[in-house]
């Protein structure tokens, strides 16, 4: 094993990680990382940069544990608990999907929003064909190509976003502030967002499935790099969002940008959205498709590419993007509650991912996690299982208000659950 890296290995391990930055810069993060520009600043900067710092840590375990074993996460996760019965593996299985239908929904109310930018066909139609056409290729099994192309013109509005963010006349103070964390009843289901948008859970799976071959040196310097990257283009969203006037919405987001770069910038931008719905709009449903054959199958049989399972589990995810996106949903409340979901999801696919690598029976002892990065690991999953509670509990006191009758019972309840994860997780780990 090598003890450096060399230019020429480092930068295509780069490129070849950028696929999880281009994961991630979705309709979600666009929406979410802009309405928190648009309506608090740079306050949530602190959000976002967590998050960034949360998705190397996990997902380089993701692909370290793969690279250790030779077995990706769904089947290392299925292994360790073969000797239960399958309800663990059902539980992760019906997370990820839930989570990816929520997310498809999201995609498609992005993508048909770009378009819509500068093209006057009704949504339902334009929904319609999104769908047939995301159904068609995966069917039809072969979406490198398209995504490819669809990533290029995500990558160019990443760069117009970057520039008009840094032509702008936020100060160094300015940046320096949003570092400072802050949560509240007002801004948490946007900061719940940011680490959902930006983590993904799904991603987890999709890294270890493209890790089988990398060497370890190789794996953190492209995964590092490429997430920081994407993390370099969040921000600038968020950038961009401060500079919206009045309520925002996507029309406003345009304008902006096209005051920095003139009409190239709606183009850019409303393209640029489409193109990042689409490709979301193909992953989502195949990584889905994928999490399902790898906890529950062999890749055989029904749980084949081209089986009934594989299928029937794509095609779900689709049709509850199909079925939002007809709905008269607003898109922007939609999305941000997405990626929200996604974010009370993320503990639950992080606890399971932090006892596989730290598991002797299944990876050699060098690939096990150290103490530093249990310790890092643990305070992720706490600081995302109380943002999680605590909107859970928001989510259900609008249901049932007499539970609310202490104003700070949101924040002591969810601050009780974290620390009841906390625990467990962290005996689960030092007792082995």
């Amino acid at each position: 094993m090598p003890k450096s890296v060399t230019f020429n290995r480092g930068l295509s391990s780069v490129l070849f990680w950028s696929v999880i930055s281009a994961a991630f810069i979705g309709p979600g993060t666009v929406t979410t990382a802009s309405n928190a520009g648009a309506t608090f600043g740079l306050d949530l900067l602190w959000a976002l940069v967590f998050s960034i710092f949360a998705t190397i840590i996990l997902q380089e375990a993701a692909a370290r544990v793969t690279i250790a074993s030779g077995m990706n996460l769904g089947e290392i996760l299925a292994r360790r608990y073969e000797r239960n019965s399958r309800w663990v593996r059902w539980i992760l299985f019906g997370t990820i999907v839930f989570g990816c239908a929520a997310y498809q929904a999201g995609n498609i109310l992005g993508a048909i929003s770009g378009l819509g930018l500068f093209s006057e066909i009704p949504r339902q139609w334009l929904t319609l064909v999104l769908c047939l056409l995301a159904a068609v290729l995966l069917w039809w099994g072969n979406t490198a190509w398209i995504t490819r192309i669809l990533g290029a013109a995500v990558a160019l509005m990443g760069i117009a976003f970057i520039w008009s963010a840094f032509s702008g006349n936020l100060g160094f103070g300015a940046w320096l502030e949003g570092m400072r964390p802050r949560v509240n009843n007002g801004n948490a289901l946007l900061v719940i967002g940011l680490i959902g948008t930006t983590i993904v859970p799904y991603n987890l799976f999709l890294a270890s499935g493209i890790s089988k071959g990398q060497r370890i040196q190789e794996m953190r310097w492209g995964v590092v790099i490429a997430i920081i990257i994407g993390g370099i283009i969040s921000a600038a969203i968020m950038a961009v969002g401060t500079q919206v006037n009045g309520p925002f919405s996507f029309t406003a987001l345009s304008q902006a940008m096209e005051l920095k770069m003139g009409a190239s910038g709606t183009v850019l931008f409303g393209f640029g959205l489409f193109a990042a719905g689409l490709s979301s709009a193909i992953t989502s449903p195949f990584a889905a498709a994928i999490t399902g054959q790898s906890l529950l199958g062999s890749g055989r049989g029904a749980w084949s590419s081209k089986g009934k399972y594989f299928r029937l589990t794509w095609a779900g995810v689709i049709s509850a993007g199909l079925i939002l996106g007809t709905l008269d949903v607003k898109p922007v409340p939609a999305i941000i509650l997405a990626q929200a979901v996604n974010g009370v999801l993320l503990p639950v696919v992080a606890v399971f991912l932090t006892l596989a690598v730290n598991d002797r029976q299944l990876i050699p002892r060098e690939f096990l996690n150290t103490t530093l990065v249990n310790a890092l690991t643990l305070l992720i999953v706490l600081i995302a299982s109380f943002l999680g509670l605590n909107n859970l509990w928001r989510a259900v006191v609008q249901v049932i208000p007499q539970w609310n009758a202490h104003p700070n019972w949101g924040w002591m309840t969810a601050g009780a659950g974290s620390l009841i994860i906390l625990f467990w997780l962290g005996r689960q780990i030092f007792k082995q």
